[in-house]
């Protein structure tokens, strides 16, 4: 079944029309990945489907409804997620409560109840702590978690970032360039990390990233950004092949 299916997404700054009658079908489950030149408006379809822009023209229906036009805090509530190209923590707070925040995004106690702390309110923060503990024990940081999140290598920041995202319960997860600043160990950790989560979480996600080997070994289908138009989309091997492909990244033919 389709989970995401985005239809004529249309973005203007001023004359600059920064992406361009964008069409993408998502099927539930699937990885998916977005690839493109720098400045080919990748991050402003990522920014248009998380709520950050609002859409000239478009839809984007998520399990057949319709999320275009929602804030961003709605549009988290429905089931879409994201990481950012620039690591985007809450630096001073610990490696726990930056997970436990996201966590408050599906709580079900109110503003009265959290103030009084109630027994319903302290009973719920229980299970986002133990919640939160277990996240970060997937995630290999569970000796980590009082430490401030600043002061974490560079790969488990980005690790961290992700562990945020899935805190949300996501139904679309959108990575963007997650394998960005790390070294060949940290990469390859990240791609079985990408596998494993798709799997035990049973996510549908879609991938920004420059680093072809990540690409190529992780998604299963790929959609070729330029320009803000997408001007080619198949399986990894179809676009491997592809002289278009070819003549966009190496300027050949």
């Amino acid at each position: 079944m389709t989970l995401c299916d985005i239809r004529g997404l249309c973005k203007s700054f001023g004359g600059l029309k920064a992406v361009k009658d964008f069409s993408m079908t998502i099927e539930r489950g699937g990885l998916h990945g977005l690839i493109g030149p720098n400045g080919a408006g990748k991050t402003t379809v990522f920014n248009l489907l998380t709520g950050v822009y609002r859409p000239d023209a478009g839809v984007f229906l998520l399990d057949g409804q319709t999320v275009t036009g929602m804030k961003p805090n709605r549009i988290a509530r429905e089931g879409v997620t994201r990481t950012f190209q620039n690591i985007r923590l809450f630096g001073e707070l610990s490696v726990l409560v930056n997970v436990k925040v996201a966590h408050h995004l599906r709580a079900r106690t109110g503003m009265a109840a959290t103030v009084l702390r109630t027994t319903r309110h302290r009973a719920e923060e229980e299970d986002m702590t133990r919640e939160a503990r277990r996240m970060l024990s997937i995630f290999g940081l569970a000796g980590r978690e009082d430490d401030q999140a600043k002061n974490l290598p560079y790969g488990d920041q980005r690790r961290l970032e992700i562990a945020r995202a899935l805190a949300t319960e996501p139904k679309l997860l959108l990575l963007d360039e997650p394998a960005a600043g790390m070294n060949p160990q940290e990469k390859r950790h990240l791609r079985e990390l990408i596998q494993k989560i798709r799997a035990e979480f049973g996510l549908t996600v879609l991938l920004i990233e420059h680093d072809m080997d990540v690409v190529f070994d992780v998604v299963s289908d790929i959609s070729v950004l330029h320009f803000g138009a997408v001007v080619e989309s198949g399986s990894c091997g179809q676009i491997q092949k592809s002289e278009r492909v070819q003549q966009i990244y190496l300027g050949t033919g």
